[in-house]
């Protein structure tokens, strides 16, 4: 792993120089080395480098950033959005890095290979990301495996279907009966643009019987573990109500919004912007929160909502909990800012929380 913090080339003075570093500067550098490999490749060694035990430590979180979902108390607001930790390997090192929590997956029941190479892209002059990784994973048994070592904090399931499954929404409640009483929380990814047909899910009678079929299987499980719904951002209004109501009326805890995007704005500037697959980064921040703000509008109180997309700074986090999130996730910034991400964030909220007299982070959610 040495290769990952500094090149094989340097001099042993080089070597001793960076080893005075601090770690975080340690951690800056190894983000922008990783960002010399394929982007692919880079997030495989960086797995890599986090179960060796390479990954940052952080302080402990503010009193004030605590929140309650679903009757789960998480420590922090900040959340590692599922898609970096496909297999559940490095959970415990992400929450170490100073996240409230970590969602794992998605997971399918079988293994699943994705679809071909490349199809993972950084649109570096955009901060964004284009994949089409098509729920590349090892399958529910190596993720439970993992997942019955993960240690303390709160730590998700996010669960999809394989791509050649007949009967789709039977892949869903495999993957909860099977990670059942090992995660934290689960969350259905019915909002991927990578497995065709897979949105289709969200709406109508599918998504009836979808949450139908999740609440009956919940219902027969022991215990109590919350379950939320993600969904894309590409959604009328229309939609939004009907997934809203459906949500509410099967009693899920909460709803992820969003997923990545179909959608290609026209101020792209790399050259991949063209290349098929969900665009993530920067230039969903703005879209997936007037989206999150529709959501906080049509649930009216009746369940949480977790805001994802575009996340590169306290501001923007503060942005989606004023907008109506409980918490926020975010992954593809730290392909361009590194660990140190995290802590930022955590210590601007708690900032922004004081300088608007919050005492709570509850009392911030939707105060717009």
């Amino acid at each position: 792993m040495r290769g990952v913090f500094r090149g094989s080339e340097h001099s042993s003075h080089e070597g001793r120089a960076a080893r005075r570093l601090p770690m975080s500067a340690l951690h800056t550098l190894a983000t922008h080395a990783l960002q010399v490999l394929p982007a692919e490749d880079a997030h495989r060694t960086t797995i890599a480098a986090l179960k060796a035990g390479l990954g940052p430590r952080a302080s402990a979180d503010d009193p004030s950033l605590a929140v309650e979902i679903g009757g789960l108390r998480f420590p922090n607001p900040v959340g590692l959005a599922a898609g970096f930790d496909k297999n559940a390997e490095v959970a415990g090192a992400m929450l170490a890095a100073g996240f409230g929590f970590v969602e794992c997956g998605t997971v399918t029941p079988k293994p699943q290979a994705g679809n071909p190479r490349p199809r993972l892209f950084r649109l570096t002059e955009d901060q964004a990301v284009i994949n089409r990784m098509g729920f590349n994973n090892h399958g529910l048994d190596p993720f439970a495996a993992n997942l019955s070592r993960r240690g303390a904090g709160v730590v998700g399931a996010n669960i999809g279907a394989n791509k050649d499954a007949e009967d789709r929404i039977a892949d869903y409640v495999t993957g909860l009966r099977r990670l059942w009483g090992l995660a934290d929380y689960f969350t259905v990814n019915v909002s991927s643009p990578n497995t065709p047909g897979l949105r289709a899910l969200q709406s109508g009678a599918a998504l009836t019987e979808l949450l139908g079929r999740i609440g009956e299987a919940r219902a027969a499980l022991p215990g109590r573990y919350p379950v939320f719904l993600k969904v894309a951002p590409d959604l009328g209004d229309a939609e939004i109500e009907a997934i809203a109501d459906a949500v509410a009326l099967a009693r899920f805890d909460a709803i992820v919004v969003s997923n990545t995007t179909l959608a290609r704005p026209e101020t792209l500037k790399s050259g991949h912007r063209g290349e098929a697959g969900g665009l993530s980064g920067a230039p969903l921040m703005s879209p997936s929160t007037r989206v999150l703000s529709l959501f906080h509008a049509a649930a009216k109180g009746r369940f949480a909502l977790i805001g994802v997309g575009g996340i590169a700074c306290g501001a923007d986090a503060y942005a989606k909990i004023k907008a109506g999130a409980s918490a926020v996730q975010l992954y593809s910034a730290l392909v361009f800012q590194g660990p140190g991400l995290v802590t930022a964030i955590r210590r601007d909220l708690a900032r922004r929380l004081a300088a608007d007299g919050h005492s709570s982070l509850a009392e911030a959610i939707g105060a717009r």
